[in-house]
């Protein structure tokens, strides 16, 4: 009798959005099951809805990559190329989410660029031989239009396009070798969060520049950021809509918490204008605080095509660098290890079983896909997943792929309309630093936080992260300042090094991941065991994983047939229970609990 109440309390959480008045049986977990899975489709409104909330989380991530590369590509005073390569980076972004949702991890879980590339990126620029020529830095010198400028940036651009390339070659072979499972063994948190907390301290520099074009219009922005996501969060802004019984209804639409950077830039981007107008900010370029008015792009948005479509090769045919491949690795290591914790974490939020290893390594092979198309595309960046629209899914209880496909959709849609990325590119400079403030202080905050896995009462764990974190600043440091110390006689040699030890990310990361592996310690006081820590698959949700893990269109139906899938690491293994034999399990693992 008892087994019987429970399963129709199950029952009814199952089937019902919002249940406030449920009797203390119901349990936690039940409470915070999302009120559409992996696999529901919600009605076609909330599904656009959701869609363009999740583009609009993934916008401030998204347009600051191309903004950062357009400075060590010699882009700054072309704000149309800008544009072009923030409709490109949209549109990689939209086409590599419709591939990882519908043939690699089917998570709902979207794709983006991915700032671990851009600190290994921004080195290689850096290095004497791509360093912009200073007649690039002058606004009057510079012709968009002639040969000479094109020929400046789109070398460097085919540059990183090939060796993004190449590098995801890497990635493509460890994710369908199923060699990802055995890199996590001994890639942890003290690896992880010297690596990631670095990309977020690297670009300090960019974040101060820009912010200090003008300090004023910074906070500003800055401050209309943290008041709408952290003190106006969980205010709703009441809207009125109408319910299936025809009636008229308010509802709530948190919408400080749905989008708060772009609210952030929105107003800045405004009280810019006002000051434009009123010429109130200096017109004379020398002064301070010309960058922050609203008109200095120009006409750029009125001369930018309404229809672009990018495609692979558009800014010549890529090359190929040694030094650079070897830091883009870095880079993409790093993007990895993020991605797995990432799967883990939005299956728990979604509802689904955790992911089996077959889905990881499709995911993170089709993660080096979309690298490889995003190099090709030549948006100067690869493709990882987005730990904003992950966290999202625990905002709205929305966990259906079906949203992350319309986004993906979206974002291509985005990407080949010419006047929205001119559109982003007249963003006011000191605004867009503000941005930087928030987003890069909270990068910083994420790699940090992966600490929270190891135990850092023990002093082992305290002097791993803390030397490496700190190392990593010395040293980039130092040998930018000497460059002429690595001196091998060997100019390929010379690069790779340069490039190596002037990433802040692969300097920490590579001290941490030695000295983790080499100093005694045990696995629950190196964070290893809570790291990898997974919820193991047993007979009661094998159909529940099959549904939401195996391949579309009955592919999977038939690579079961084949005697060798079973050799196959991104396949679906055909070694699950039938039904019958899962659902008596399930009646006999209750009745002994029972």
């Amino acid at each position: 009798m008892s087994l019987q109440v429970h399963e129709q309390i199950n029952d009814q959480l199952e089937t019902k959005v919002d249940k406030n008045n449920q009797s203390s049986n119901v349990t936690e977990k039940d409470r915070n099951k999302p009120t559409y899975c992996v696999t529901d489709v919600p009605p076609w409104y909330l599904c656009v809805f959701l869609a363009v909330q999740h583009y609009l989380t993934a916008f401030g991530g998204i347009i600051s990559i191309p903004l950062i590369l357009s400075e060590g590509l010699c882009l700054q005073h072309d704000t149309l190329t800008q544009g072009l390569l923030i409709n490109t980076i949209f549109f990689v972004s939209g086409l590599c989410t419709i591939l990882q949702v519908t043939f690699g991890v089917r998570l709902p879980i979207l794709q983006g660029g991915t700032f671990a590339l851009v600190t290994p990126a921004m080195a290689v620029l850096s290095m004497p031989e791509w360093k912009c020529p200073a007649w690039t830095q002058n606004a009057s010198l510079v012709n968009t239009s002639s040969p000479v400028f094109i020929e400046e940036w789109q070398s460097r651009m085919r540059t990183l396009q090939g060796s993004i390339m190449v590098a995801s070659v890497l990635q493509i072979l460890v994710g369908f070798s199923g060699l990802i499972g055995f890199l996590m063994r001994f890639i942890g948190p003290l690896t992880i969060a010297p690596t990631v907390s670095l990309i977020g301290l690297a670009l300090y520099d960019s974040a101060g520049v820009k912010a200090g074009s003008h300090w004023g219009i910074s906070a500003l922005t800055t401050g209309l950021i943290i008041l709408f996501s952290q003190y106006l969060r969980f205010i709703p802004i009441p809207v009125p809509s109408c319910s299936k019984t025809k009636r008229k209804k308010i509802s709530k639409f948190y919408i400080f918490q749905t989008m708060p950077i772009l609210l952030g830039i929105a107003v800045s981007w405004l009280v810019c204008y006002l000051l434009t107008i009123s010429d109130v900010l200096p017109s004379d370029s020398a002064q301070y605080g010309h960058l922050a008015r609203t008109d200095v792009k120009g006409n750029v948005v009125s001369e930018a095509s309404w229809f672009t479509l990018p495609y692979p090769g558009k800014w010549g045919v890529p090359t190929v660098n040694l030094a650079a491949v070897v830091g883009i690795l870095a880079g993409i290591i790093c993007s990895m290890a993020e991605s797995v914790g990432d799967y883990h974490a939005c299956a728990r939020l979604s509802g689904a079983p955790p992911p089996p290893k077959h889905a990881i390594n499709r995911g993170i092979g089709i993660e080096g896909i979309g690298s490889l198309l995003a190099g090709a595309f030549g948006t100067g960046n690869g493709t990882t997943s987005f730990s904003e629209n992950v966290a999202a899914l625990g905002i709205t209880r929305v966990g259906s792929r079906t949203v992350i496909l319309l986004s993906g959709f979206l974002m291509i849609l985005m990407g080949m309309v010419g006047k929205i990325g001119a559109i982003f590119t007249t963003i006011p400079t000191p605004v867009i630093g503000g941005m930087f403030l928030i987003m890069f202080g909270v990068i910083c905050a994420a790699g940090i936080s992966n600490l929270q896995f190891t135990d850092m009462n023990s002093s082992r764990n305290i002097f791993v992260f803390g030397f490496s974190i700190f190392s990593a600043l010395v040293i980039p440091n130092w040998i930018m300042k000497n460059p002429r110390v690595l001196d091998t006689g060997v100019k390929e040699v010379d690069q790779v090094l340069q490039v190596l030890f002037t990433t802040h990310m692969f300097v920490g990361g590579f001290l941490g991941f030695i000295l983790d592996n080499t100093i005694p310690g045990t696995k629950r006081e190196r964070g290893i065991l809570t790291w990898n820590i997974g919820h193991p698959e047993d007979s009661s949700n094998a159909l529940a994983s099959e549904e939401v893990y195996s391949l579309p269109f009955g592919i999977t139906l038939c690579l079961q047939n084949q005697s060798c899938v079973r050799y196959v690491p991104f396949c679906p293994q055909n070694d699950h229970k039938s039904e019958d034999d899962i659902t008596q399990s399930q009646r006999t693992e209750q009745m002994t609990r029972v």
